[in-house]
């Protein structure tokens, strides 16, 4: 029953996180030359998008949890 609660919690506030940031990203160092004792890396900068319609399943999600995780309680 609060392993439950919890988990409905921690769905509400991903899915928050996920609404207000609707992605992240992140730097990724690349090998651009590779010439015998020459080496050339790069820093490339990727995003990945969070569709808006994930964090609103997540937080429809923790709702439901956090209800049934208070029915089991009374």
């Amino acid at each position: 029953m609060k392993a439950l609660f919890l988990t409905g919690v921690l769905l509400i506030g991903a899915g928050i996180v996920a609404l207000v940031y609707q992605g992240f990203s992140y730097t990724k160092k690349e090998r651009v030359l590779d010439l015998g004792p020459i080496h050339a890396d790069a820093n490339r900068s990727h995003y990945v998008w969070i569709p808006p319609l994930a964090g609103a399943v997540a937080v429809v999600a923790g709702v439901a949890c956090v209800v049934v995780g208070n029915r089991r309680t009374i």
